[in-house]
């Protein structure tokens, strides 16, 4: 037929890029966010991508019809290797966490794939970790092909190959900065080295949930204690080869709540019926937008607007029984008339919002140790020139001074540890109890900023005078006068 096309494989790219109007309102004038509404591939992501590439490597390496395709997936990449496995004849087992929305599984059976299931709240490491069973799964596997995005060039080649130019076409590089969420890198990672190649003044944002280890990475060169979160699809908990962090110019940290409530607005403000990444995204491009667009207007002096593109990666039709559905989303505190336990700043108020005390990597021992004694504290946040470095704790310090001949004298530096998660003030308690659980302190930061530390014992401390702020109702007792029974006792009336 005249116009038809081959498979409905044929249709993945060229996806538009579309003006944000409304959810922008706010940002400086002259500064303007578009999308590139990537969940309009017939796989309902930017993965249809990935897959095709991934795919194309395999089969040039001999992998033939019949054989079966492993993967470890937040369920997109599952979509798309399932998309192009049903045209081309593979069977298909993906490996899941258990924090996917169900409608991501029911998707992957939809086209005969099978689904394991493992627990999100492991580290990438333990046996059963995501990770490590599609791992498993591929080496027990007769004639199969571990897809291995995580790992795998083919996956930043996609981008670079592909999605790079097609921006840049589409564009003709009248854009100052490119923002994209960061889960395992090749989004970024391909995109951003073809358009540095292209424009090189380009900034390339990369958005980080609260919770994953980027953001303090990028910041601080410190691996920090992850901690589990809600969205799905972006941050990671450990780093994968196909991220080159090295590209970025920037990097945005989102929460839960922030990103839940972007991705509902997209759909009600702008009609871009989008999934939790893509609010992370749009929340962090306007969040840096705030900061950078004034300077970025300066370098321009007078000549345009700054332009934003966004990286929309998948649809909204995968979380309506999460971020569309109110219950979800009031039993997990992210509607605002469900406030939950309390936040990481209701902690910091109940401490009166004491100002925050820190050292520096050049401080000698003697010096921290007096601090420490002072002011009846364990441990301290180091910051040099306003930037998170790590924490010293009075542990770090005994440990020095018994391990050989040290001095009081001799400075911190070499004594920094990484022994911490850092978190925001809108971080949820109920997060914060199981960052605590793993990690020394949570070092609480607004920005670059640090604005706090919270210990086991300051949520102890919260928790026990939240619970005696709840009233206690006593049993009402009747006052009716008693009644004089037949045998001469008397009770009450009931």
């Amino acid at each position: 037929m005249h116009g038809a096309l081959e498979d409905i494989t044929k249709t993945v790219g060229n996806t538009p890029i579309v003006r944000l109007n409304k959810v922008t309102k706010g940002l400086p004038p002259g500064v303007e966010i578009y999308v590139k509404c990537e969940y309009l591939n017939p796989g309902g992501s930017h993965k249809d991508r990935l897959a095709w590439n991934l795919l194309r490597r395999a089969e040039e390496a001999g992998l033939q019809p019949g054989g079966t395709i492993v993967e470890a997936t937040s369920g997109n990449t599952g979509a798309s290797l399932a998309l192009l496995a049903a045209i081309r004849g593979y069977k298909c087992v993906f490996v899941m966490p258990d924090k996917m929305s169900q409608e991501k599984v029911t998707n992957l059976r939809a086209f005969g794939a099978k689904v394991v299931m493992c627990p999100t709240a492991v580290d990438a490491d333990d046996p059963r970790s995501y990770y490590k069973v599609s791992r498993r799964i591929a080496d027990e596997t007769p004639n199969s092909f571990y897809a291995n995005q995580y790992h795998n060039p083919a996956n930043p080649e996609a981008h670079y190959l592909w999605t790079g130019p097609e921006i840049w076409k589409q564009t003709k590089g009248d854009f100052d900065a490119f923002v994209a969420g960061l889960g395992t890198g090749g989004t970024v990672s391909g995109t951003g080295k073809f358009l540095k190649e292209k424009k090189p003044e380009i900034q390339i944002v990369g958005v980080d949930p609260v919770g994953s280890l980027y953001y303090d990475f990028v910041k601080t060169g410190r691996i920090t204690k992850p901690f589990s979160y809600k969205v799905e699809g972006i941050g990671e908990d450990f780093f994968p080869t196909t991220m080159n962090l090295k590209i970025l110019d920037d990097i945005v940290r989102v929460d839960d709540k922030e990103c839940f409530l972007m991705t509902r607005a997209m759909t009600r403000e702008e009609g871009l019926f989008v999934g939790g990444s893509g609010g992370a995204a749009v929340a962090g491009a306007i969040k840096w937008a705030k900061t950078a667009g004034p300077r970025l207007l300066a370098a321009k002096k007078g000549q345009g607007s700054v332009k934003i593109l966004v990286f929309l990666c998948d649809g909204g039709q995968k979380y309506v029984s999460k971020i569309f559905n109110d219950d979800w989303m009031r039993e997990n505190g992210f509607l605002d008339d469900e406030p939950g336990i309390g936040t990481v700043a209701d902690i910091l108020h109940l401490r009166n919002k004491r100002k925050i005390v820190t050292t520096t990597s050049t401080a000698k021992v003697k010096d921290v140790i007096a601090t420490l004694k002072q002011l009846g504290i364990s441990q301290l946040p180091v910051v040099d020139k306003g930037k998170l470095k790590g924490i010293i704790s009075e542990v770090d310090l005994l440990r020095h001074m018994v391990s050989g001949p040290k001095t009081a004298g001799s400075s911190i530096a070499a004594l920094l540890e990484s022994d911490y998660a850092t978190v925001t003030p809108d971080t949820k308690i109920e997060l914060l109890q199981g960052v605590l659980a793993d990690a020394r302190a949570a070092i609480v930061t607004e920005g670059d900023a640090v604005v706090g530390i919270v210990t086991k014992i300051d949520l102890i401390d919260y928790l026990a005078k939240k619970s005696a702020e709840v009233p206690v109702v006593k049993p009402k007792v009747s006052k009716k006068k008693p009644v004089k029974k037949a045998n001469g006792a008397r009770e009450r009336r009931a």
